[in-house]
């Protein structure tokens, strides 16, 4: 089985400004966890939670300025996907996400589903504050 988290966000930003918070390693620091992401093809990097002691091994698979960012997604039992597609459309930005890859619909992937919806709150007060 191949179970997908899939969500949509909107905000009342430049799509720059959110790329810049997809990108951005103290930006993303702010709304998912400390990270040392650049926006290249390639590049490896963590996401770090010591409060969880959590490390979770990425590598930038895709890159489409300010449209597109997929990475792997490695750790806490898991190994997915993410993407990211943005859109800009009348004053919106349209943010979908996609966490690909899950094996089944355990505590993982309902953790992802809960997680990601929790951040892209914090996104939008972190994006409303820039």
């Amino acid at each position: 089985m191949n179970l997908t988290v899939s969500q949509e966000f909107n905000f009342k930003s430049p799509i720059e400004k959110v790329w810049h918070s997809l990108t951005d390693a103290n930006t993303l620091a702010k709304w998912v966890m400390a990270n040392d992401i650049k926006p290249v093809v390639g590049h490896k990097f963590q996401f770090r939670n010591e409060q969880w002691n959590l490390v979770i091994d990425s590598e930038v698979l895709e890159v489409e300025e300010p449209y597109r960012l997929s990475y792997t997604w490695v750790g806490g039992g898991i190994n997915t996907t993410v993407t990211w597609t943005l859109k800009h459309e009348d004053g919106t930005t349209y943010l979908h996400l996609e966490q690909s890859g899950f094996e089944k619909e355990d505590q993982a992937f309902n953790g992802a589903k809960y997680g990601w919806a929790k951040m892209g709150e914090d996104l939008n007060k972190l994006l409303e504050e820039m």
